[in-house]
């Protein structure tokens, strides 16, 4: 039995990536939040 290193062998499936713009991620969910706390407040749900 040889002892190889777990992370040698892991394959990326897509998942998040680790670089990235992480300030544009940020900016776009408080837009998102903007927006449907803007279509609650014009619909009267609030």
């Amino acid at each position: 039995m040889t002892a190889h290193p777990a992370t040698a062998t892991r394959v990326r499936t897509g998942g998040p990536q680790e670089d990235g713009p992480k300030i544009l991620e940020h900016v776009m969910g408080w837009v998102l939040v903007v927006v449907v706390a803007m279509l609650v407040t014009r619909l009267g749900l609030l």
